[in-house]
């Protein structure tokens, strides 16, 4: 079991470097409830199932399996509209290691970052492409946007 720890914020994208290699990620839900969540992640060549607890403000329990490549592509097709599509890079910002991900198809437009923390008083320096922290927000995060992705959303 690992303890997740992250701070998630928006980021304006236009201000990000150039040229970023990314990595194509699609994840679908199998469980969503009020005590965490259950999902299959394919990552390029590599999948997982996840589970991961609610837990409490930014820190929460999770459990990483890996699965072979073939049945995440199976399981991926029961959730038919309710998949997450996005590409994923990764910065390295006054040496500390940031994941973005630039969501796609329902979600196009969301630009989200994160980082996970060693501990949750762990400091960190904001780099100048973020826009505001969405920590704790449940609406940024992976599970709601896949039941209610960004282009269902009121202006």
């Amino acid at each position: 079991m690992g303890k997740e720890i992250e701070r998630k914020f928006l980021i304006d994208q236009t201000r990000l470097p150039k040229n970023m290699k990314g990595v194509k990620y699609a994840q679908g839900y199998i469980a969503i409830n009020e005590d965490g969540i259950v999902r299959i992640r394919i990552k390029g060549n590599f999948a997982v199932l996840t589970i991961k607890t609610s837990g409490t403000g930014i820190s929460r329990d999770e459990f990483e399996y890996e699965i072979p490549l073939d049945d995440a592509k199976s399981l991926l097709v029961l959730f038919n509209d309710k998949i997450i599509y996005k590409t994923r890079y990764k910065i390295i910002y006054d040496g500390k290691e940031w994941e973005i991900d630039e969501f796609h198809k329902q979600n196009d437009g969301l630009w989200l970052a994160e980082i996970e923390l060693e501990s949750k008083n762990e400091s960190f320096t904001l780099p100048e492409w973020l826009t505001k922290e969405v920590t704790g927000d449940k609406k940024y995060y992976n599970a709601y946007l896949s039941k209610y992705p960004l282009k269902l959303w009121q202006p």
